[in-house]
């Protein structure tokens, strides 16, 4: 696109100069390396080029051929109102994603209302009522981050340990008989930071057989 800006806007100044044959050669040429299908479209654009109109005595627009125009965005439906209101009635209904808070939504809106548990303006709590699932989870999408569980991993590897530690024992594994086991230890620590239990998870890989072992902590005597 930036190679092709200067070729748009020398064509339309050649094109302002040029005769009337000669316009219509360099509108096909126009139209041919824009891909545009109206020529009475590609045509205003090239002769408006590097015109200038005021708006009042200051202010003025000045037309260029390789600039593209802003689109308008959408309008705003749902404010930070809607969103304190979804929030309350989310957190009421433990959390629910779009697809399954939509369906009860206007229930549970009367139900709260009624009981005076929510209060907002009238055109909020309407466009609430017309709020689509998608829109529940666009908006709630950065309140749903903030409730994710972070540091799922509670065992580090370390590299000094890891050399040490041989990956063939005694004999070759072999899971098409039992006592080959996997074993993983599992924390239970609901996101926190601390001290917390474990539970020493081992698998025997041929038969399934499950072995679970209560860790007070992670310390050697633990």
């Amino acid at each position: 696109m930036f190679e092709r800006r200067p070729i748009y806007r020398e064509t339309a100044k050649q094109y302002q100069k040029a005769s009337k044959k000669e316009k219509k050669e360099i509108l096909d040429y126009f139209v041919r390396i824009t891909g545009l299908k109206n020529r009475n479209y590609a045509a205003r654009l090239l002769r408006q080029h590097g015109k200038t109109i005021y708006v009042g005595k200051k202010n003025y627009l000045k037309a260029d051929i390789a600039k593209k125009g802003k689109r308008p965005g959408r309008k705003k439906k749902f404010g930070e109102e809607e969103l304190k209101l979804l929030k309350k009635v989310w957190e009421i209904e433990n959390y629910m994603c779009g697809k399954r808070l939509k369906p009860i939504l206007n229930e549970v809106l009367d139900n709260l209302l009624a009981n005076g548990h929510l209060h907002g303006s009238p055109q909020a709590i309407e466009n609430l009522r017309h709020i689509s699932a998608s829109s529940i989870d666009r908006l709630l999408k950065h309140e749903r981050k903030k409730l994710e569980i972070k540091g799922r991993k509670g065992t580090k590897p370390g590299t000094l340990l890891k050399q040490q530690i041989a990956i063939r024992t005694w004999a070759e594994w072999d899971e098409n008989c039992p006592g080959f086991m996997e074993i993983d230890l599992v924390a239970h620590e609901g996101g926190n930071r601390g001290d917390f239990a474990q539970t020493l998870n081992m698998v025997d890989v041929w038969s399934g057989w499950t072995e679970l072992v209560a860790i007070k902590t992670k310390l050697q005597n633990g």
